[in-house]
């Protein structure tokens, strides 16, 4: 088939999708974050140099500074909870787990959740998949050259990405979102 009738079908087949998607896409677009095509751009970025994995896209990442030991994080992580008002809903220490069953020492990895029930309950009124997401988790992480990380959900998809959040639940919404923030700044810091 020659170049220019193949370009011919494909744009073609193109402006068909666009004319039987783009007004829901219009319309999607108006109930949106103000930023939220920003906010995509950023995770779609990360995507890319993550060479396809959404895992990279979708988190926030903090290497701990040398010298802040696992011990340090956890306690960081409980004072800031507390500080602002979130609720320590639990730990996994999966490593501990790991080395239980097989008798050999693992590498740590420990998973840590926070929650805001009065917050939890009007994301998932907001939007029952929300519920997926819920609790707040960060993990600690040990790579094979021993340092330790720390892995969260990128808050920032709740807040600026999705569609439009009523007020208070904005403002409650961006308070977790500020305070898993600071739980990440400040553990790996060490600053208590």
């Amino acid at each position: 088939m020659h170049i220019c009738k193949r370009f011919s079908i494909g744009l073609a087949l193109a402006a068909t999708l666009l004319a039987t998607t783009g007004c829901g896409t219009i319309s999607t677009l108006g109930q949106l974050e103000d930023g939220a095509g920003a906010e995509a751009s950023r995770m779609w970025d990360r995507w890319v140099d993550g060479q396809g994995d959404i895992a990279v896209a979708t988190t926030w990442e903090r290497k701990v500074k040398d010298g802040v030991s696992a011990k340090d994080v956890e306690e960081i992580l409980k004072l800031v909870a507390v500080e602002r008002n979130m609720r320590d809903v639990g730990v996994l220490p999966l490593s501990k787990e790991l080395e239980a069953r097989s008798g050999k020492k693992e590498k740590l990895l420990t998973v840590y959740s926070y929650c805001s029930p009065a917050t939890a309950r009007k994301m998932v009124d907001f939007s029952p998949h929300m519920a997926a997401y819920l609790p707040c988790r960060i993990s600690v992480v040990e790579h094979d050259d021993g340092s330790l990380w720390l892995y969260t959900l990128n808050m920032d998809m709740m807040v600026k990405m999705g569609r439009k959040l009523p007020s208070p639940l904005k403002e409650e919404a961006w308070a977790v979102r500020e305070t898993i923030w600071q739980m990440m700044e400040r553990a790996s810091k060490g600053e208590f």
